[in-house]
């Protein structure tokens, strides 16, 4: 046993040892510890600290081991009366370890006694010790000094505050503290225990300084002040804090109430008593309170005087903003509020109620996402506050008591809520089940929104209707929607648009033929419009009705009354219209209008249809809306009820009447180009060809026809007109596709986008860049602070000068952080980075230094210019200033070089420079310059001149100042002797003062070195200036920082809102949603190579040489090898960076974001607001240098943003040791602003034996030592993941976020520094006119930063961009129905998280949870823009699968959206236009390229029955002979929208606008080139299947795409799995139609005519077919096709089993194909649907040889007798041998048979009329008729099986896909032979790479040389 033990003692050692590395291998600065100090199990951290106990052990082991012992041992002893039985999850290795820890220790004492009774008296003696070494005493009563003054120090450095050691030292010494007040209950009591008992009441009165920096904290240290931390000295901070202080008329709290020391009581802890909150909800929503509180003050202005006080209007506003909602609650449901007016209640009340709401809120988990519960709780409990108020002492509220007298809002109002949502969260099956069969989220909150919800009564009812818990299958009822799964919801949510289209194609098609002709007997035909009309309404009616099963037993009574009154109005209606107008066309042969009938008509049509125009006018039309809200008739409000059914939410959805005016209009041009074209185009060419059809009576049909009898030959009408009918619903989706893209583009012109559109642009621009950013960018405090910049008198004399000059000084700070985030980010190297950078343009200098890339090579020129001139002075600077730059470099190298000599030499020298420049001044003034000088000596000064300033940016030396002097010297002689003129030379040769110096040695023997940083800067520029001389006019070289550069001076231009100071700014937080995806890239992935022997840095390497080099460069190892890197693990480190930057990692998105907190910083330090005793305001210029570290600047930009990061499972990561953990660890580590939110589960046993786990929602940053803190740790009612997991990972750690706006950033986005200044711009956009309401999400541009990688990345690209830019601008405005369609977007925190979240998270109806988020907006009256000066990075899907998973998965959103109540009620509620705008951008867009394929399927089968039918010949013959020649144009015309160049518009305008119209053309048939057709035709197959699907069926998930960099190959069998059934079925059954097509058809134009019809048809096929191999990389390498083919046939023969997956089996795969079909309304839909392919057998027995023209229906009985035969012979040679032993008898009947039927087949070929086509066509018969077998069995699977014949079945699919699979492969395997095929393929591939010099062939070679070099 006791080797067990060593042994199992070994092992965790080595664990320890291997996690210290780890750890230690993260931060590579840190010092090695025990690795115990992270191993520490959860459930030990929650109530002890014995981590950091642990960490001062290993901080004080190598100055006392003794001490470390005694740590140890005490943290063991806690961790075993903490839990003793080991049972809480790696508690036993945790003791284990430390046991074996603290053996080491012991025997680190070489066997010496260890007497443990002294252990206190020793660690007594330490501690003294500790603290004399580390100055405490002196530090702590300095702190209490400041802390007393209540003014903040920025210098700090005497005192070691700033130092994290100082930090580590107060860490060590509260361990110390607290293991001696455990050691001294055992100490003697008078000796060394009285002196511990002593200490520790000294350190609760002094603690002060002390606890407010260790103790944890979010951004405000409110539990005690802290020294370090700024943001607490605030004004408005202190008067927040102050203004939350407790008073003496509030309620008396109990004496043993406990309150921190160091803090007063306040509001919060009279909350906590009172309801039992959650101390940590209690200390995170007071931090929330007092930042809001002291934002709304610093808008109104900040407070002055020794004791700051919050303005009244703050407080009020922050209670109007955050009530908002539930003032709007009460209203709808008529009660009154809590409080009787505003002026009622003084502004205690009002933050004790905002106070409550949030702490309401903060606790409410999983119920956050019922608002309007929350309303209720809110409105009961402010009436239980308001109680306790008016009363002198304190009493738990009688709500939140509990059967133990325990006070707690957790468990007696949120739990039973979450109990009962959780219950019917399980009904969902996981998301499989109907979502009629349970209640969502949206259920429970719309029960709150009948005055009923006050039956729940308060303490809620446990029996009432919403706590009441599901039973078995039995239902329990809806609120007021049904989510039926039918694709009836598309009538039902936008009837208005089908009947008003339907309608219009009646209307154009009566008049077409009558002829066109509008008399009277066409007006009657047109009153036909009537009772469509009236039919149509009723048709609404009955869905209604039909839709709503499910909710009729908890539906309100109101609800179910106006169903049922709509429902019998409807009925009666429609037959009262329908009956009068067929009585009116019964008289219609009476031509005279005074019919009784007639006129009855007239009158009930006009009546009804005034009253509709009414009734739209009062509740659609802006200018009307008011009326109808004031009327309170109740005639008028009945109709107005039936009319438009009452919402809490979807009231008011109106907008201004020229905002109407605008999309009215933008609608109209629509409809006269639609029905225009639908007239002339579509209905008109095909009456006559109607009318000759319909009048045939002689048509011979080929085969034997069943139901074309008598009923003039409507199946041929029918396949005519469909087609046409397909295209007129469809088309108007092209024509609002063109006109968004003519507007969008008019209106991106408008706004300036595009105007620079490259480097040149940036070059020729630059100069008016200042002045734009200083106006734009810089505050008005910013400006002021600036304005202090000296200017010598000379510059004063010239005020547009001083002027340029100022806009200069304040624009290079930001410029030049700029430039230095891109050196940061590897995109410019060390050399362009000093040619962007701009001079400080605070120096004495006269002129406007500008950076040296617009005056590289400049002076060259210029001298150039003047050795050439043979010319005046004047026509000299004539040609000069042509280059505005050149004279810019001209005039600075003049004064810049009179400035350095006149600072270096003195004496003599000074008085020959100022003698030299005067002269030169004189002969300028003169105009007598090219005299006085020889310009062609100019090249020889400079060059002087260039040695000279290369010695001085030297550090100076003994040898470097003689040959500095030396040098001056030269100069001297140079310009006496050589540049100036011979005579005013000689005048100064012989200058008697110069002269005596020079012969007695004095002049420039020694100069005085440059010393002052104005003079040291101007030298260091003016050696680069002169020393380069090659053009930069290709500075920067890299794509990404030109485009950067190019988009962010181009958006200076733009208009945007003013910047505010950082104090006045609205304060914002970014909140990132995170599960397990990429971190940060491993040393072992970076390095790991895939099957073709190609690791990521390889591969990156070669796409970004450019970045690699640079990278290199910056690390100081440009001639590194790539193993060297690894060697050190700094550079590691950074390569792991550098990589995680260029991938879709959450590094890279931490990165972008904290870009904000580094603007801020900077804007907020060159605004230089102050509030200590050290004073800024002195800073006579606007300096960046040193902001990160100013103290002020990072409290300011705390107090204005914070940054969260939903790490849903960092918990279970931590304990697992994942990566990813440690990964998030670091950023924590690097980024101080950086918080991390979690959830923790923590398993404990229960009563009855069972682990109980409880869930905690915690927030962590990073403590002084590296490791997480916990600042919050909230307790949840259960597991939160009821819902979807993004929403719901969202909802948990919202309660973090603070300030008044929530950016939502995924984890593959990115930001940019030059973006972030533009932050608080956008912002100031919540405040702005943009309509009737204000902001409550602003939209934000997107660049997809993954568009370089290939041709599809660029495809995808360029898609999204035009959605996000051109696509955004449209619908924001004029059309007015932007919704959320991504993650750059900006919310009114405040508006979303009163009203449900930034998301919505029922399971799978909510899928495409974002977008959820508009509608709730939109609905709610909120308003959402959009705005393109301001863009955020965004990864996207780069891999063809990728891309198809992904566009599954928004297509699958969009079929669940469908069935949403949120979009029938943006339908129902919207007026007509903008409910046509919001149907064409979200579900119609969807429908429409669903209606785009079902268009070819429509055609193709319509003209399959034709051809079958023998009607086509028949018909055009007939047509031609009566002289109609417009039937097959029409019929050819239908497919110009197959192309899909209309749908290509925008993309193309964006390209226009944003690169100009040549590069857009060339970009536009680049990707022609590169098969982008192709691509988007394949895209377009992917939509239309998964939103039919999942309407159809359901099955819409989210899709795992993986963001990783995508070169590989994928094989045959992945493609075929994924693509089956998506797109190569479909492909194929369009194939088979277009081969009956040309077999049986019939077409006028013979090859041409049938080529032109079915172009683009072939076209999808072949798209279809083989755009997954096209577009994979290898594709068409023969070595890789061969084992594509072998891995096929092994995977299609592969058994399958249970454990088997699809991607191991054919059989599984087949199995998990059919598991979407689950209802019985499913299966009898696929049913309904597979009968269409029993067309082809039927058609093609008539048309054999064979059968000649008999017609008779015995020939198609004969066929299935074929069939069956068929089928038995397949059975017979699949027989199973296995099975029997009689295996020779079976093969030898195998034998026979085969040679029987082929004999028998060449018998009848021979002897019969049966053809070798006809045998061709048999099969084609049969192999439709097979898979409508196959599509048949496969639904009614329990059937087949019950009869036995499963088996045969799954072997009959197998030969299809077998099939299937073949006809695929062969043409690759074909072009596989050829080798420039695969190398036409990379071209296509990666065309990007390769324009840009890239060395793709390698990669996909694999050349493992390569990696090594």
């Amino acid at each position: 046993m006791a080797k067990v033990f060593d042994n199992w003692n070994r092992l965790v050692r080595a664990i320890l040892r291997r996690e210290q590395l780890r750890v230690a291998g993260q931060g590579h600065e840190r010092k090695a510890s025990s690795g115990l100090v992270s191993a520490v199990p959860d459930s030990l951290q929650r109530t002890t600290n014995i981590n950091a106990i642990l960490q001062a052990a290993d901080e004080i082991q190598a100055e006392d081991a003794h001490v470390a012992r005694i740590l140890c041992e005490q943290a063991y002893t806690m961790a075993q009366n903490l839990d003793p039985n080991s049972d809480g999850r790696g508690v036993l290795q945790f003791k284990t370890g430390l046991m074996s820890v603290i053996k080491q220790k012991l025997a680190k004492k070489d066997g010496s006694q260890i007497d443990r009774n002294r252990d206190a008296q020793y660690l007594w003696d330490f501690y003294q010790r500790y603290k004399r070494k580390h100055r405490v005493d002196e530090i702590q009563r300095e702190e209490q000094k400041l802390l007393e003054s209540g003014t903040f120090s920025a210098d700090m450095d005497g005192l070691g505050f700033r130092s994290r050691e100082t930090k580590k030292v107060f860490t060590t010494l509260r361990a110390l503290v607290e293991v001696m007040e455990a050691l001294s209950k055992d100490a003697d009591p008078d000796g060394v225990g009285r002196y511990i008992v002593e200490e520790l009441k000294r350190l609760k009165k002094t603690d002060q300084g002390l606890a407010g920096d260790l103790t944890p904290y979010n951004i405000v240290p409110l539990d005690a002040p802290s020294l370090t931390n700024a943001i607490g000295f605030y004004p408005e901070v202190r008067a927040a804090i102050t203004a939350l202080r407790y008073h003496g008329e509030y309620p008396r709290l109990p004496a043993d109430f406990e309150v921190p020391a160091q803090r007063n009581l306040d509001m919060f802890d009279l909350l906590e008593f009172v309801f039992g909150f959650q101390k940590d909800n209690i200390r995170n929503q007071r931090e929330n309170v007092v930042l809001a509180l002291a934002n709304a003050q610093s808008r109104l202005g900040i407070p002055v005087g020794a004791n700051p006080k919050i303005d009244e209007r703050a407080i009020t506003e922050v209670f109007l903003k955050v009530l908002d909602n539930h003032i709007k609650w009460c209203k709808y449901l008529r009660i009154r509020l809590v409080w009787n007016s505003l002026q009622a209640i003084n502004k205690d009340r009002k933050l004790f109620l905002v106070s409550l709401y949030y702490l309401i809120w903060g606790e409410a988990a999983n119920v956050r996402f019922l608002p309007e519960c929350i309303c209720y709780i809110f409105h009961h409990m402010a009436r239980e506050l308001d109680a306790t108020l008016d009363h002198g002492e304190a009493h738990p509220a009688g709500s939140c008591i509990g059967e133990s007298n325990k006070v707690s809002f957790l468990d007696q109002v949120i739990q039973p809520i979450y109990n009962t949502l959780s219950k019917e969260a399980a009904r969902n099956n996981n998301g499989k089940a109907a979502h009629s069969a349970w209640r969502n989220y949206d259920d429970f909150n719309e029960y709150f929104w009948s005055p009923a919800c006050f039956e729940l009564s308060w303490p809620m009812r446990p029996n009432s209707p919403f706590l009441r818990e599901p039973v078995g299958h039995k239902r329990t009822g809806k609120s007021t929607f049904v989510e039926h799964r039918t694709f009836l919801h598309l009538y039902r949510s936008f009837h208005r648009m089908w009947i008003f289209l339907i309608v219009m194609f009646q209307g154009l098609t009566i008049i077409a033929f009558n002829d066109g002709k509008l008399n009277l007997d066409t007006f009657k035909t047109l009153l036909s419009i009537g009772p469509t009309y009236a039919v149509l309404k009723f048709l609404e009616c009955c869905l209604d009705v039909l839709l709503m099963f499910g909710a009729y037993s908890t539906a309100r009574g109101m609800a179910i009354s106006r169903l049922v009154i709509r429902f019998f109005w409807g009925g009666l209606s429609s037959v009262f219209i329908t009956y009068v107008y067929i009585k009116l066309m019964d008289e219609r042969n009476d031509n005279s209008s005074n019919s009784m009938y007639y006129r009855i008509y007239l009158l009930v049509v006009g009546i009804y249809a005034a009253i509709r125009v009414v009734f739209a006018l009062l509740l659609k039309f802006p200018a009307c809306h008011s009326l109808s809200e004031k009327s309170d008739q109740p005639f008028f409000q009945f109709f107005k009820w039936i009319y438009e059914e009452r919402y809490f939410v979807g009231r008011g959805l109106y907008e201004k009447p020229m905002d109407y005016i605008r999309y009215v209009s933008y609608w109209l041009v629509i409809f006269a180009c639609k029905f225009t074209f639908a007239y002339f185009l579509q209905i008109k060419p095909l009456v006559e060809p109607t009318n000759i059809i319909k009048d045939i009576r002689s048509l011979t049909y080929s085969w034997h026809d069943l139901v074309s009898k008598n009923n003039h030959n409507v199946l041929t009408l029918i396949s005519i007109w469909a087609p046409i009918v397909s295209i007129y619903i469809m088309d108007i989706h092209i024509w609002y596709t063109l006109l968004s893209a003519i507007i969008g583009g008019v209106m991106g012109a408008r706004a300036r986008l595009g105007e620079i559109r490259s480097i040149e642009m940036v070059h020729k621009r630059f100069e008016s860049f200042p002045e734009a950013f200083v106006k734009q960018l810089v505050s008005t405090e910013g400006k002021s602070a600036s304005s202090r910049i000296p200017m010598n008198a000379q510059s004063l004399q010239n005020p547009e000068e001083n002027k340029d000059k100022m806009y200069a000084a304040q624009f290079s700070p930001f410029w030049n952080e700029i430039i230095k985030s891109l050196r940061e980010e590897d995109f410019i190297s060390n050399r362009e980075m000093d040619l962007l950078s701009m001079p400080s343009n605070t120096g004495s200098l006269q002129l406007v230094q500008w950076p040296l890339f617009l005056l590289s090579s400049k002076i060259y020129l210029a001298i150039d210019l003047a050795v050439d001139c043979k010319d005046t002075q004047q026509d000299l600077w004539n040609r000069i200033t042509r280059d505005e730059y050149m004279a810019y470099a001209v005039q600075e190298c003049y004064y810049s070089i009179e400035k350095i000599l006149l600072s270096l030499v003195d004496g003599e020298g000074k008085l020959w420079v100022e003698r030299i420049f005067r002269e030169i001044k004189n002969s300028i003034e003169e105009n007598s310059l090219v005299m006085t000088l020889n310009l062609k000596k100019l090249n020889l000064v400079l060059s002087r001149f260039t040695a000279l300033t290369g010695l001085l940016i030297m550090d100076e030396t003994p040898q470097l100042a003689k040959g500095a002097a030396r040098a001056v010297f030269e100069l001297y002689d140079v310009v006496t002797h050589g540049l100036l003129s011979s005579e005013l030379g000689e005048q100064i040769d012989i200058w008697n003062i110069l002269a005596r110096a020079r012969n007695e040695g004095r002049l420039f023997s020694r100069i005085g070195w440059p010393r002052d940083p104005d003079i040291k800067e101007q030298v260091k520029r003016l050696n680069l200036l002169l020393k380069v001389k090659d053009s930069a006019n290709n500075i920067p070289k890299n794509l990404e920082a030109r485009r950067r550069l190019e988009f962010f001076t181009n958006s200076l231009f733009m208009h945007m809102p003013a910047a505010k100071p950082v104090s006045e700014m609205m304060p914002f937080c970014v909140f990132t949603p995170y599960y397990s995806e990429i971190v940060l890239y491993s040393s072992h992935e970076l390095w790991q190579e895939n099957e073709d022997g190609i690791s990521t840095i390889f591969y990156l390497q070669k796409i970004f040489p450019d970045e690699w080099d640079n990278f290199l460069e910056r690390i100081g190892r440009s001639n590194t090898g790539d193993l060297e890197l690894q060697d050190n693990s700094t550079d590691a480190l950074e390569l792991r960076f550098w990589v995680s930057y260029r991938g879709q990692t959450l590094a890279r998105t931490v990165r972008g974001m904290m870009y904000y907190r580094r603007a801020l910083m900077l804007q907020s330090y060159l605004e230089n607001r102050s509030i200590g005793v050290t004073d800024r305001n002195s800073q006579a210029s606007p300096s960046a240098q040193g902001f990160e570290l100013s103290r002020e600047a990072r409290a300011q930009a705390d107090l204005k943003f914070t940054y969260v990061v939903s790490c849903q499972i960092y918990g279970q990561q931590k304990q697992r040791k994942e990566k990813e953990a440690a990964d998030i660890a670091l950023l924590l580590q690097r980024n101080e602003a950086l918080r991390v939110a979690f959830i923790h589960v923590e398993e404990s046993p229960g009563d009855d034996g069972k682990l109980v786990r409880s869930f905690y929602s915690k927030l962590v940053k990073a403590d002084i030592q590296g490791k997480d803190q916990e600042i919050y740790s909230i307790k949840l009612p259960g597991d939160p993941k009821l819902g979807e997991g993004k929403p719901e990972n969202q909802n948990h750690a919202i309660v973090f976020t603070r300030g008044e706006a929530v950016q939502t950033i995924d984890m593959n986005q990115d930001n940019y520094l030059e973006e972030a200044m533009k932050m608080r711009n956008l912002l100031e956009e919540f405040r702005g006119n943009h309509g009737l309401r204000p902001p409550t999400i602003l939209g934000v541009r997107e660049h997809v930063f993954t568009g370089s990688v290939s041709s599809l990345a660029w495809f995808m690209s360029n898609q999204e961009t035009s959605f996000v830019t051109l696509g955004q601008r449209v619908l924001a405005y004029p059309l007015k129905v932007r919704m959320h369609y991504g993650h750059p977007d900006v919310f009114d925190r405040i508006f979303h998280i009163t009203r449900g979240g930034i998301s919505k998270a029922s399971r799978v109806i909510n899928i495409s949870e974002d977008i959820y988020a508009g509608f709730n907006s939109t609905l709610r009256q909120g308003n959402i823009t959009h705005h393109e000066y301001i863009q955020v990075g965004k990864g996207r899907d780069v891999g063809l699968n990728q891309i198809a998973l992904f566009e599954g998965k928004v297509a699958g959103g969009n079929g669940e959206q469908v069935l949403s109540r949120d979009v029938y009620r943006i339908g129902q509620l919207f007026d007509f236009y903008r409910m046509l705008s919001f149907y064409f951008t979200t579900v119609g867009y969807y429908v429409c390229t669903m209606m785009t394929v079902l268009t070819v399927y429509i055609f193709l089968y319509g003209r399959a029955y034709l051809a079958f039918s023998g009607l086509d010949q028949g018909i055009t013959r007939r047509s031609m002979l009566l002289g109609n020649t417009a039937f097959n144009a029409v019929l050819n015309a239908q497919f110009l929208v197959q192309i899909g160049v209309f749908t290509a518009v925008p993309m193309i305008m964006g390209f226009i606008l944003e690169v100009g119209l040549l590069k857009a053309v060339f970009s536009f048939i680049t990707m022609q080139l590169q098969l982008c057709s192709v691509f988007f035709t394949f895209s377009l197959g992917t939509r239309t299947h998964y939103f039919g699907r999942t309407i159809l069926h359901g099955g819409a998930k989210y899709r795992a795409t993986g963001r990783g960099f995508v070169v590989r190959h994928i094989k045959f069998a992945d493609n075929y799995r994924l693509y089956s059934r998506s797109h190569f079925v479909k492909a194929l059954e369009v194939a088979l139609l277009l081969i009956v097509y040309i077999a049986y058809g019939y077409s006028q134009g013979g090859a041409i005519s049938y080529v032109l019809l079915t172009l683009s048809s072939w076209f999808l096929v072949i798209s279809w077919l083989f755009a997954p191999y096209i577009f994979n990389p290898s594709g068409f390498e023969w070595q890789k096709t061969v084992e594509d083919f072998d891995d096929w046939i092994n995977w299609l023969l592969y058994k399958g089993g249970v454990g088997v997956k699809g991607d191991n089996s054919w059989e599984s795969w087949w199995d998990e194909e059919q598991a979407h079909i689950q209802t019985l309304r499913g299966r009898i839909l696929e049913t309904i649907l597979s009968l269409r392919f029993f067309l082809f057998q039927y058609g093609i027995v008539y048309k054999l040889e064979l059968t000649g023209r008999h017609t008779s229906f015995a020939i198609y009985g004969f066929s299935w007798v074929v069939l069956a035969g068929i089928v038995l012979i397949f059975k017979i040679f699949t027989f199973s041998l296995k099975k029997f032993n009689f295996q020779l008898f079976l093969r030898f009947v195998q034998g026979v048979i085969a040679l029987s039927l082929i004999a028998a087949l060449i018998l009848v070929v021979l002897f019969t009329k049966l053809s070798v086509p006809d045998l061709f066509a048999s099969c084609v018969a049969f192999v439709a008729t097979g898979w409508a077998i196959l599509c048949l069995a496969v639904p009614w699977k329990r059937v087949v099986k019950a009869l036995g014949l499963w088996d045969s079945v799954r072997e009959f699919a197998r030969m299809y896909d077998a099939g299937m699979g073949f006809i695929i492969f062969a043409p690759i395997a074909m072009l596989s032979w050829f080798p420039f095929v695969s190398t036409f393929q990379s071209r296509l591939l990666f065309n990007q790479a390769f324009s840009r010099g890239l060395e793709i062939s390698l990669i996909l070679a694999g050349n493992k040389a390569n990696v090594q070099a």
